[in-house]
C-alpha cells in the first residue's frame, strides 16, 4: 500500500455498464435543509438521476441502502446537473438537469417517516424548456447583476449559447467562428462568459454584448448586420494557449479580485479578468478534471487536479504541495462538506466509481527487529575485496561485459545472389516493350547458436527495383539451426536505380531480453537492369578512367555482355538500359585507360562503378595489390548542376500545386456549405449556378491531384537520377584527389543524406547545411570561421545557387590541398599548410560572385568532357588505337 494512497472514507459503484463525464457531479444542499450539509449528485449518461447523503459507520464503509435518499430514471441521457436559485419567486435552491434536447428544473424535498424504513425524498418538476438545438453543456448565475436568482446559460452542438431567465427564454446568440463547442463558465465579477474556442484561444464576451447584439434565430448573422439591424457580436478579450482546453473555474474569494482557471491538455492557466497570464504549470501527466478552491495562505489558490495515472495533485499556485493515489481515474472532482467532515474530496469515474476520500497519511506499525551484532574479521575482508577487484580488472582488461565473439555467434546471417538469371522470370506484370525483364534469386541463410523467438528478416533494395517477398519471421526453438529463405529481385521501372546494392536486417532478442540487429549487403549483377547493346560511336557525355596496369580485355571482364567471340569486342563493348539509353565502354589498346560515354550524365555511374570493381578483382585473382585507378579530367560540375536544377524545379512545382489544390479543395467545401444551406432552407431560394460552380470546381480539383500525382512520380525519378549522379561524382572526386576510405564515407554522408526527400525537408537544403558545415570546420582556412555558427533550421532555398557554389568552393579547396575529417583538432593543422591559400566562405552575395569568378578557371563547363590528351573516335566494329 502507498504511503500518499487517498484515505477511502466512503464509496460505491453506480449502476452497470454506466458512464458518467465531468459534468455529471454535483454538491449542494439540493433539499435546502439549512444545515450545512451537502448531498451528492450524480447523473449518468444513461438516464438514472441518484442523490447520496452518505453516513459510514466507520471509516472505509461501502454504502447502506439508507445513504442513497432518491434514485429515479429519466430517460433522457443526463449530461449536467447543477443547483442554483432557478425557480422565481423563491431563493430555495432547486436542481437543474440538463438533456440533449431539454432542460428541467426540478424541487427535492424530504418527508420525514413514522416508520423504520425513514425519511422519504421525491423529486417535483418546476418546469422545462425543450431545445431546437442539440445541447453540449450550460453554467449559471446572475446574469447582468440580477438579485436573489440565478439565469441559466445552455451551449449547443453548433456554437449557440441560450440563455434562459428562469421560466422563460431569454435570446440565443450564435458565438463567432464557432466550429466545435468547448468548456463554459460565467464570471459574476466582470459579467461575462468564457469559454475556449476550436482556435485554442479563451474567449470572453460580455453579457450586455450578448442581450443587445443581432438575435440567432437564424445563423445569418451577417446578413442581418448588413441591414443595419441589431448589433455585432465582438469578444471582449482573448487569449491563444495553444492547445484544447477540459475544463474552466472561476474562482472568486472577494468582489476586488477573481480569476479565471483553465486546464489544457499539457498545462493550466491561471487568467486575470482582463486575459492576463497570472502564472501557468506545465503539467508532467496527462490531466483528466480539475478543481480550484481557496487555500489558507493569503493571496494564493489551491488547485486539485486528477490524471491518468490514478493520481490526485494538490497545487498551491504552481508548487506540487500534495499527490496522492486514486483507485480509479477521475472524470469530476469536487470538495464539500458530508456528514460535519469538511473538505471532502468526492471524485468520480466515467464507469461509476464514486468515493469520498480524505489526504493524509497512516503511521507505520512496523518496526525493525534488532540485528544481532557479530565479530567482524577485518583480513577475510580484505582478502575477499582483492579478489573482487581482481576479478572486475581481468573482464574490463579483456572483453567487457558482453564479450563480442558471443554476440556475433548468436545469429549469422549470409546472402548468396544467383550468378544466372531465373529462367521463368517473376517480372510479369512488368511491360517494358519487346524487351523480357529478367529477375535474379537472392537466398538469405540464417544461422542460430541460441534459442531465439521472433527473428524478422527485412530486405532492401533501391527502386525501381522491387522484391517478390521483403519480410520474413522466422522461430528458432532449439539451437544450432539453419534456415533459408529465397526471394527474387527484378526492375519495374522505365529508369535505373541509383545503387545495385541491397541490404538483408535481420532484428531479434537475446535470450536476456537485449535487442540486437544483424545487417547482411548483397550485390545484384549488371544484366539485372541492362542487355548488351550496340557500342555508340558518338555520345554526349564522357568520362576517361586511367589505371596503373596494362588494359583488360573487356570479354574478360563482362562475359555476360559479349554478343560475339570474335577480336571485334576486346576493346569496346555497349549497354543498353530497359530505359532505352545506352553506354559505351570502350578500352585503350596501347595506354592504360578506360573511356565511359552516354547520352545521360547519371546513366555513366552504375558501369563506370561496376568497371572499377570488375577490375580490382580481376587485379586480385592475379595476385596484383598495387593496382590503383585516377581521374585527371575536369569535374563535371556543370551536368551535376543540371539534374540538381531539374530537381529543385520539380519540387518548386509540386509545393505550387499543393497550394493550388488546397486553393481549390476550399473553394469546393465552402460551395458546399452553400449549397446545403440552399437545401435545408424551408423557403429554398434559386441555386444561381452553384451546381455548374460545384462540378467545375470538382474537376479542377481531380485535374490537380492527377498532376500533384504525376509531379511526385516525376520528382521521384529525378531524385534517384540525382543520387546516381551524386555517387558518381563522389567516386571521380575520390579518384581525382586519392582521397582515403575514410575521407569518401565523409563525402557520402554529406551528400547522401540517409533521410528520405520530401517536400518540408529536402536533398538541397540538407546537403547545403553539411557541405557548409564541412567548409567552416576541417576545410576552414581559420580558427575564426571554424567560430562560425550555422542556421539551426533548414527551410526551402528561394534557388540553388548557394549550394552550387559551396560544391563548387568544396571541390576548389580539395585541389588545393585541404582534406576531410571529423575533428575539427585534426583539421586544424591540415588547413594551415594548404597551398595558394583557401578563401573563405561567402557570408554574403558580394563575396560569392568574387569566389564564382576563382573557381571557374579551375571547374570548365563543356558539355563533353575530354582529357587533356584526347582518345581518338573508334567505330563500335574497332579498338581503340593510340
Amino acid at each position: 500500500m502507498s504511503l500518499f494512497k487517498a484515505r477511502d472514507w466512503w464509496s460505491t459503484v453506480l449502476g452497470e455498464k454506466e458512464e458518467f463525464d465531468q459534468g455529471c457531479l454535483c454538491l449542494a444542499d439540493v433539499d435546502n435543509t439549512g444545515n450545512g450539509q451537502d448531498k451528492i449528485i450524480v447523473g449518468s449518461f444513461m438516464g438514472y438521476l441518484r442523490i447520496f447523503n452518505p453516513h459510514p459507520v466507520k471509516t472505509g464503509d461501502g454504502a447502506q441502502a439508507e445513504d442513497m435518499l432518491l434514485e429515479v430514471h429519466l430517460r433522457d441521457p443526463i449530461l449536467q446537473v447543477e443547483v442554483g436559485k432557478f425557480v422565481s419567486g423563491t431563493e430555495m435552491l432547486h436542481l437543474a438537469v440538463l438533456h440533449s434536447r431539454k432542460l428541467c428544473v426540478y424541487s427535492v424535498s424530504g418527508t420525514l417517516g413514522n416508520v423504520e424504513h425513514g425519511n422519504q425524498y421525491q423529486i417535483k418538476l418546476m418546469y422545462e424548456h425543450n431545445l431546437q438545438r442539440t445541447a453540449c453543456n450550460m453554467t449559471y448565475g446572475s446574469f447582468g447583476g440580477v438579485k436573489g436568482r440565478d439565469l441559466i446559460c445552455i451551449q449547443s452542438m453548433d456554437g449557440m449559447l441560450m440563455v434562459f431567465e428562469q421560466e422563460s427564454y431569454a435570446f440565443g446568440r450564435f458565438l463567432p467562428g464557432s466550429l466545435l463547442p468547448g468548456p463554459l463558465a460565467y464570471s459574476s465579477r466582470t459579467d461575462s462568459f468564457i469559454t475556449v474556442s476550436s482556435c485554442r484561444q479563451v474567449e470572453s464576451y460580455k453579457y450586455q454584448v450578448l442581450a443587445f447584439a443581432t438575435d440567432a434565430d437564424k445563423r445569418q448573422e451577417t446578413e442581418q448586420q448588413k441591414l443595419g439591424s441589431g448589433k455585432r457580436l465582438v469578444v471582449d478579450w482573448t487569449l491563444n494557449i495553444g492547445e484544447q482546453a477540459l475544463d474552466i473555474c472561476i474562482v472568486s474569494f472577494n468582489q476586488s479580485a477573481s480569476s479565471v482557471f483553465v486546464l489544457g491538455e499539457r498545462n493550466f492557466f491561471c487568467l486575470k479578468d482582463n486575459g492576463q497570464i497570472r502564472f501557468m504549470k506545465k503539467l508532467d501527466c496527462s490531466p483528466s478534471c480539475f478543481l480550484p478552491y481557496c487555500s489558507v495562505s493569503e493571496g494564493t489558490i489551491n488547485t486539485l487536479i486528477g490524471n491518468h495515472n490514478h493520481m490526485l495533485h494538490i497545487y498551491q499556485d504552481v508548487t506540487l504541495k500534495w499527490a496522492t493515489q486514486l483507485p480509479h481515474i477521475p472524470v469530476a472532482v469536487r470538495v464539500g462538506c458530508l456528514h460535519d467532515l469538511k473538505g471532502v474530496i468526492v471524485t468520480l469515474s466515467d464507469d461509476g466509481h464514486l468515493q469520498c476520500s480524505y489526504l493524509g497519511t497512516d503511521p507505520s506499525l512496523f518496526q525493525a527487529p534488532k540485528v544481532e551484532s557479530r565479530e567482524l574479521h577485518y583480513d577475510e575482508l580484505d582478502r575477499e575485496l582483492k579478489e573482487l577487484q581482481k576479478i572486475i580488472k581481468d573482464v574490463n582488461k579483456s572483453q567487457g561485459i558482453w564479450p563480442m565473439t558471443e554476440r556475433e555467434d548468436d545469429l549469422k546471417v549470409s546472402a548468396m545472389v544467383s550468378p544466372n538469371v531465373d529462367s521463368v522470370s517473376q517480372a510479369a506484370d512488368v511491360d517494358m516493350g519487346t524487351d523480357l525483364v529478367p529477375s535474379v534469386t537472392v537466398k538469405v541463410t540464417l544461422q542460430n547458436r541460441l534459442a531465439l523467438r521472433k527473428a524478422k528478416l527485412s530486405v532492401y533494395v533501391q527502386p525501381p527495383l522491387v522484391l517478390t517477398c521483403d519480410q520474413f519471421t522466422f522461430e528458432f526453438m532449439a539451437p544450432e539451426m539453419s534456415k533459408t529463405v529465397a526471394f527474387s529481385v527484378y526492375l519495374k521501372g522505365s529508369y535505373a536505380p541509383s545503387e545495385l546494392e541491397g541490404n538483408a536486417v535481420v532484428s531479434y532478442s537475446r535470450p536476456s531480453g537485449i535487442p540486437r540487429v544483424i545487417q547482411c549487403k548483397f550485390r545484384l549483377p549488371l544484366k539485372l537492369i541492362c542487355l548488351p547493346g550496340q557500342p555508340s560511336k558518338t555520345a554526349s557525355h564522357k568520362l576517361t578512367i586511367d589505371t596503373n596496369k596494362s588494359p583488360v580485355s573487356l570479354l574478360s571482364l563482362f562475359p555476360g555482355f559479349a554478343s560475339q567471340s570474335d577480336d571485334d569486342q576486346v576493346n569496346v563493348m555497349g549497354f543498353r538500359f530497359f530505359g532505352g539509353s545506352r553506354v559505351t565502354l570502350l578500352a585503350s589498346k596501347t595506354s592504360q585507360r578506360y573511356r565511359i560515354q552516354s547520352e545521360q550524365f547519371e546513366d555513366l555511374w552504375l558501369v563506370t562503378n561496376e568497371l572499377i570493381i570488375r577490375l580490382q578483382e580481376y587485379f586480385e585473382k592475379q595476385g596484383i595489390k598495387d593496382f590503383a585507378c585516377s581521374f585527371s579530367g575536369c569535374m563535371p560540375l556543370q551536368e551535376y548542376f543540371e539534374l540538381i536544377d531539374h530537381h529543385f524545379e520539380l519540387r518548386i512545382n509540386g509545393e505550387k500545386l499543393e497550394e493550388l489544390l488546397s486553393e481549390r479543395a476550399v473553394q469546393f467545401r465552402a460551395i458546399q456549405r452553400r449549397l446545403l444551406t440552399r437545401f435545408k432552407d424551408k423557403t429554398p431560394a434559386p441555386l444561381q449556378h452553384l451546381d455548374t460552380l460545384l462540378d467545375g470546381t470538382y474537376k479542377q480539383v481531380i485535374a490537380l491531384a492527377d498532376a500533384v500525382e504525376e509531379n511526385q512520380d516525376s520528382l521521384f525519378q529525378s531524385f534517384t537520377k540525382l543520387k546516381s549522379a551524386t555517387h558518381l561524382v563522389i567516386l571521380l572526386i575520390g579518384l581525382w584527389q586519392k582521397l582515403s576510405t575514410d575521407q569518401i564515407a565523409i563525402l557520402e554522408a554529406a551528400f547522401l543524406p540517409v533521410q528520405q526527400d520530401t517536400q518540408e525537408l529536402g536533398w538541397e537544403e540538407t546537403v547545403d547545411a553539411a557541405i557548409s558545415h564541412l567548409l567552416k570546420t576541417c576545410l576552414s582556412k581559420s580558427s575564426k570561421e571554424q567560430a562560425l555558427n550555422l542556421s539551426s533550421q533548414l527551410n526551402l532555398p528561394k534557388d540553388t545557387s548557394r549550394l552550387k557554389k559551396h560544391i563548387t568552393l568544396l571541390c576548389d579547396r580539395l585541389a588545393k590541398g585541404g582534406r576531410l575529417c571529423l575533428s575539427t583538432d585534426a583539421a586544424a593543422p591540415q588547413t594551415m599548410v594548404m597551398p595558394g591559400g583557401c578563401t573563405t566562405i561567402p557570408e554574403s552575395d558580394l563575396e560569392e560572385r568574387s569566389i564564382e569568378q576563382d573557381s571557374t578557371e579551375l571547374f570548365t563547363s563543356h558539355k563533353h568532357l575530354i582529357v587533356e590528351t584526347p582518345m581518338p573516335e573508334v567505330s563500335p566494329l574497332q579498338g581503340v588505337s593510340e
